[in-house]
């Protein structure tokens, strides 16, 4: 067991922990910490506990201390400079006439570098922005492009729930979601849907799609033959949550729909037949379009 605490640098960043050596704190309070580039400032956000060191990223860096006035006064100058860094950016992208979205700036506390996070659709070459920046600011600059999930967490909002924004109230990182999570839940396949503010797939699609995995496997495929209290049938969809299949039998008069638990259906056979879903047919160019930014997104995450 190790004794660490959880330190967050920015209000819905990654938390990161690290050695507090001697140092007791609480939640809230501001320390000074070691990191890969150099001294940070951060806020506690995990107390000092005590964690098993399977659970634990080794070697772990050190608190150098517990932030000082001298040291809030530093970061705030750090967000000023920020602020109007900001400001200046957008004011020579325009002149530069590049097409590319300045969506936050990150000042490091130790001044060793600027970092500013932008959108853009393909390749920008700002050679002539940095060289601008460098000059204004006399330190290493940094660009760095993003996905538009940044951008819309940076910016805000309320999502087709009505609730905040789950990137802006908790989400600390971005999983991947795909459009078979959306076909797994019988969602609609409406792009307009299945889409949230920032225009990529919804990030709650997420939330689920392990449940719905699991109740799956024990589900039939559309189309599997079984044999139900009323007879032979084929199974026409499946109700997943409720671990419920819609079964097509055989009546004098054609056909009849009825419901079945899973557990009062015995399979006979079990083939996958296609399901033709006509919104996917329809909405096919967008969806596959969705499909090509998340991959798209996943490449900028990784680099």
């Amino acid at each position: 067991m190790k004794n660490i605490i959880g330190v967050r640098f920015k209000r819905l960043g990654k938390i990161y922990f690290f050695n507090p050596k001697y140092l007791k704190v609480k939640k809230g309070d501001k320390v000074i910490v070691e990191t890969t580039q150099g001294e940070e400032y951060g806020e506690v956000v995990i107390p000092n506990r005590n964690m098993a060191d399977d659970k634990i990223l080794e070697p772990l860096k050190k608190v150098v201390r517990l932030a000082n006035s001298k040291d809030n006064k530093h970061f705030e100058e750090c967000k000023k400079i920020e602020v109007e860094a900001f400001d200046f950016c957008k004011k020579k992208i325009r002149e530069h006439n590049l097409h590319m979205s300045l969506t936050d700036v990150e000042c490091k506390f130790d001044n060793s570098k600027i970092i500013f996070y932008f959108t853009a659709d393909g390749r920008i070459d700002f050679r002539e922005l940095v060289k601008d920046l460098a000059a204004e600011y006399k330190t290493r600059i940094e660009l760095r492009q993003i996905g538009v999930r940044d951008e819309v967490k940076r910016i805000g909002g309320n999502g087709v729930c009505g609730r905040e924004l789950c990137c802006c109230t908790f989400l600390s990182d971005f999983d991947a979601v795909s459009i078979k999570m959306a076909k797994e839940q019988n969602l609609s396949l409406n792009p307009s849907k299945i889409s949230g503010n920032c225009g990529r797939l919804m990030c709650c699609l997420q939330y689920e799609d392990n449940v719905y995995k699991e109740k799956l496997k024990k589900l039939p495929n559309i189309g599997a033959i079984v044999k139900t209290p009323d007879g032979q049938g084929e199974v026409d969809g499946v109700e997943t949550l409720k671990e419920r299949v819609k079964v097509k039998l055989i009546s004098d008069d054609g056909f009849i729909i009825k419901r079945y638990d899973i557990k009062d259906v015995n399979i006979i056979k079990d083939v996958m037949k296609e399901k033709i879903d006509e919104e996917e047919i329809k909405n096919k160019k967008e969806l596959d379009e969705l499909e090509k930014f998340e991959k798209v997104d996943k490449e900028l995450k990784n680099k």
